[in-house]
């Protein structure tokens, strides 16, 4: 980029910012679907289920990744999760409650997850307090991993610092050893979370960044204000 670029001394410095190439002319103009409140269900759950149901019957890789966004003294940070269940209690992931997320969460319950379907351009939007499963959920879905993620989640130290792969690997035989002659229990650090929502938002592409965006409130009779924003 040249040092005449309009982008020169974006942010109020005065050095000039270098763009990769064509970086700033990728775009995609969507247009697949629209999203109207007279076809939008009244309830945030049964509208999930809908999109839900769309995007499990596409051609989409990894449809249950989202991204869970925490807050810790003020600074935010975020990572890929599982969905594992959702009901109109909430949606579930597991982790190690010794995790970096696991410290941030004891902390601090509010979180925002997202999840996008390209192939659908769609995104949507959860907000809303992160509680612990029960430990019998949590015992039901451990009992339903393979066995190499069972051992898995006794091998991880999950976002300690490690001495390096070889120690992984000699932790990891270790427990394959120890627990080969029997049931592979749950770890009493792994377990569940719950996202209750307190707000959830559907966003659909549209042409010229006109997107269609519905936001779901939860109220205190349980019923959801339905709103449009501005794309």
């Amino acid at each position: 980029m040249h040092l005449n670029s309009p982008f020169r001394g974006l942010g109020g410095s005065s050095s000039p910012l270098f763009m990769h190439e064509n970086i700033a002319d990728i775009r995609i103009n969507y247009s697949k679907k629209s999203l109207d409140e007279a076809d939008a269900a009244r309830n945030a759950f049964d509208m999930f289920e809908i999109w839900w149901n769309e995007a499990i019957h596409s051609d989409i890789s990894e449809v249950n990744a989202m991204t869970l966004a925490t807050v810790s003294k003020g600074v935010p940070n975020a990572r890929i999760v599982l969905l594992k269940a959702f009901d109109e209690r909430g949606f579930v992931f597991f982790s190690n409650y010794k995790s970096t997320k696991g410290h941030e969460l004891e902390e601090n319950p509010n979180v925002c997850l997202v999840i996008f379907w390209k192939e659908l351009e769609r995104q949507i939007r959860i907000t809303g307090i992160a509680e612990k499963t029960s430990t019998q959920e949590s015992i039901d879905y451990f009992n339903s991993r393979p066995e190499g993620s069972k051992l898995g989640a006794w091998t991880s130290t999950q976002s300690l610092v490690i001495a390096g792969k070889s120690w992984l690997k000699e932790t990891f035989d270790y427990y394959n050893e120890r627990f080969k002659r029997g049931v592979i229990p749950k770890p009493p650090h792994w377990g569940g979370y719950r996202v209750k929502p307190t707000a959830i938002e559907f966003w659909q592409g549209r042409p010229n960044r006109l997107h269609d965006r519905l936001l779901y409130t939860l109220q205190e009779d349980g019923s959801w204000k339905i709103e449009r924003l501005a794309p």
